[in-house]
């Protein structure tokens, strides 16, 4: 995960990180400068994302490179933001919510497979369009509601292992007004 190439967004916003640590004085005049080079110089997203692990949260990073199970017992957690999708992502949610926010994300492969456990939990997805979801695990009493865009060679995220008592849903962002009103308007015509 770590060898996939940056984007000029990927350097941006790091250096814009960089840039709030400077006028926040964490960082001196000279290691803004040599970072920020640094930034701009990179080629892959795990050489950007040492540069501003010492100034940020974790939660805040501006590029997350974690192939870590998502996990939550009696609670929720979120993944969002700009973040590498690995090919395989283990997923466990015991009584608790785990939102994976793949609408900035990088996904590895066209075929990602999240690999869960879940009992008395929910998966939530935000999907791009052009993404199709997939639920192809064992279920035991349990619901999906999938309302994707999925397009004909897009990509591809499969829901497997196991689910009892527990949910999946999965969103694409909502179309504008005057795109919902022209589709109903062609469909009912």
């Amino acid at each position: 995960m770590r060898d996939l190439r940056a984007s000029d967004a990927d350097r941006d916003r790091v250096a814009a990180v960089l840039g709030e640590a400077l006028a926040d004085g964490r960082l001196t005049m000279e290691e803004h400068s040599e970072r920020t080079a640094r930034a701009y110089a990179a080629r892959t997203l795990g050489e950007l994302t040492g540069l501003t692990g010492d100034l940020i949260p974790e939660e805040a990073q501006p590029i997350l490179v974690d192939d870590r199970p998502v996990s939550v017992f009696f609670g929720r957690t979120r993944r969002d933001g700009r973040w590498v999708v690995p090919v395989k992502l283990p997923l466990v949610a015991l009584f608790g919510t785990v939102e994976l926010d793949l609408r900035e994300a990088v996904l590895q492969r066209r075929h990602i497979v999240v690999d869960s456990m879940v009992l008395g939990g929910r998966i939530r997805l935000l999907v791009p369009d052009g993404v199709r979801v997939d639920v192809t695990g064992r279920t035991i009493l349990s619901t999906r509601d999938l309302r994707d865009r999925p397009a004909s060679e897009g990509p591809t995220v499969e829901v497997a292992g196991t689910m009892i008592f527990g949910s999946v849903r999965a969103r694409a962002p909502r179309l504008p007004l005057r795109t919902r009103v022209r589709n109903r308007l062609t469909r009912g015509g």
